[in-house]
């Protein structure tokens, strides 16, 4: 179920139900890719989840994020790390008809205020919960693993261009970008490589993903997970 499409006497009584909250961004993601992608790939992989539970709904996207980082590009949007902390709080209270919360929270530049809303919201007996993507040798931005799922996703909206950008470790770029910004380490906006991107490998990943929180709702379904 999509919640936005839901009407209210739909849920009623359905104290069973997990939400889901995918939150993106909208900022520059290199030559390539459309501003939405963040918004784009974690409803994607939310609505994935979704489509293998009948225990679950999906909210509208927040398609505002923390994205400073790249406002040397136009075109970027952010809420900044103060608001969206205090949005997340806010949207994860009003959330009380529902069974738990789970964040599905793609953009990297979001980590640090959904960590400490989730912090917040758990100190207040809060069931919140936290998904954020692990990819064993993936790239941070725009590169191989977000052209991928975005062929996978969206393939209509992906540009021709399979560009490179900086391809150092982000813990070595990590220092001059928080600085700086994205520009000052790739003048593309890219972090990674996208030459080898396919949607087969995007769909991989999205199952991969898919599998993850399947798991997380399963274990907070049996009061397991602090997840």
């Amino acid at each position: 179920m999509r919640l936005g499409c839901a009407t209210f006497p739909e849920l009623l009584g359905r104290v069973d139900i997990h939400l889901l909250i995918p939150l993106g961004a909208t900022e520059q993601h290199g030559p390539h890719l459309p501003l939405s992608t963040d918004t784009l790939i974690a409803s994607g992989v939310a609505e994935a989840v979704a489509d293998v539970r009948d225990d679950t709904v999906v909210a509208p996207a927040l398609p505002y994020g923390s994205s400073g980082e790249h406002s040397a590009f136009p075109g970027t949007l952010s809420l900044g790390q103060a608001a969206l902390e205090t949005a997340l709080v806010e949207l994860v209270r009003s959330a009380a008809g529902f069974r738990d919360v789970t964040l599905v929270s793609w953009h990297g530049g979001n980590a640090e205020p959904v960590a400490r809303a989730v912090a917040r919201l758990r100190t207040e007996g809060q069931a919140v919960h936290l998904w954020e993507p692990r990819v064993d040798g993936g790239d941070a931005h725009a590169g191989w693993v977000e052209t991928s799922l975005m062929l996978a996703l969206a393939p209509d909206l992906v540009r021709d261009e399979r560009p490179v950008g900086a391809t150092q470790p982000i813990d070595e770029l990590l220092p001059r970008l928080r600085e700086n910004g994205v520009a000052a380490v790739s003048p593309n906006g890219v972090l990674g490589d996208a030459r080898d991107a396919t949607p087969d490998d995007g769909r991989r990943l999205l199952e991969q993903f898919v599998v993850e929180i399947d798991a997380l709702l399963d274990w907070t379904s049996n009061g397991t997970a602090d997840g």
